[in-house]
């Protein structure tokens, strides 16, 4: 066999898996859509492309259901998640990345460990903890949960890019007289916006995935998020509906979308060189 005839079967194969993984993650998003469009409560009768189309489903989510304020409370709290995640992991790693201290190693070792124990591992603490401190049922409880949880993985990958950037910068501004933070909010932030982004990202998805933590600690039903609010629909034997519950599911992804769309440009530089050296 020649090398050019090798290459091609490469390259086939190459394609091959390409086109298998986009159509395995492009089909279930499809028939989501495709079902938010079709009449009816059920999936059974639902296709990919609808014979009958409707808004009917879309027009009942925001009539007859709590659904925009399922989504308030959610964009709330994933925002304020992002902005503090971004805050405390910028500082965090950038302390990691830039001073010797007591505790730094174990520090960082004790982060690796965090990360590697699902949140959900410590439901009961969690709960319990809220119940004491009394904010169980606030959105507060679930801001602090994510926010630490995001903590420690977030602040490997961000310390790792900060040590790509080249310490000579610190001490120059260090010897025209900037402080620690003037260096930090002058220098190394507008060099980090790549991972900052990719962490900003990380941190307003959270919220909208995770289902266990905010069925645990909210049981208002002014207070839930999309997660708990929609799973509502479909988990009565007799009251399920699942294409409306398609229909909300189709609007989740618009606030996420946006701030891909908004971020894109970082993204890449972002994953790469926070992987780099560390």
């Amino acid at each position: 066999m020649s090398i050019k005839t090798a290459r091609r079967i490469r390259l086939t194969l190459s394609y091959l898996v390409l086109l298998s993984a986009i159509a395995i993650v492009i089909y279930p998003i499809l028939w989501v859509i495709g079902s938010s469009f079709n009449p009816g409560n059920t999936l059974s009768s639902s296709t990919i492309i609808p014979k009958n189309a409707t808004l009917a489903h879309y027009k009942e989510l925001f009539a007859e259901t709590d659904y925009l304020i399922w989504y308030w409370n959610t964009l709330k709290i994933c925002f304020i998640t992002m902005v503090l995640s971004v805050i405390f992991i910028g500082l965090t790693a950038y302390a990691f990345s830039r001073y010797k201290f007591i505790g730094r190693k174990n520090g960082l070792l004790l982060f690796l460990i965090l990360q590697m124990i699902p949140q959900f591992v410590a439901i009961l603490a969690i709960y319990i903890l809220a119940y004491q401190v009394g904010l169980l049922d606030t959105h507060f409880a679930l801001i602090l949960v994510y926010v630490g949880g995001l903590i420690p993985m977030n602040t490997y990958l961000a310390k790792n890019y900060y040590d790509t950037i080249p310490k000579e910068l610190d001490e120059s501004a260090r010897i025209d007289g900037a402080g620690h933070f003037r260096i930090f909010w002058q220098i190394i932030l507008p060099l980090s916006k790549p991972i900052l982004a990719v962490i900003a990202l990380f941190s307003f998805i959270s919220p909208f995935a995770d289902f266990i933590l905010a069925s645990i600690l909210i049981s208002s039903d002014e207070k839930m998020t999309l997660a708990v609010g929609l799973f509502n629909m479909i988990k009565n034997e007799f009251g399920n509906s699942f294409t409306l519950f398609a229909a909300g599911s189709v609007l989740v992804a618009i606030p996420i979308g946006l701030l891909f769309l908004s971020l894109q440009r970082y993204f890449i530089s972002g994953l790469t060189a926070g992987g780099t050296k560390g």
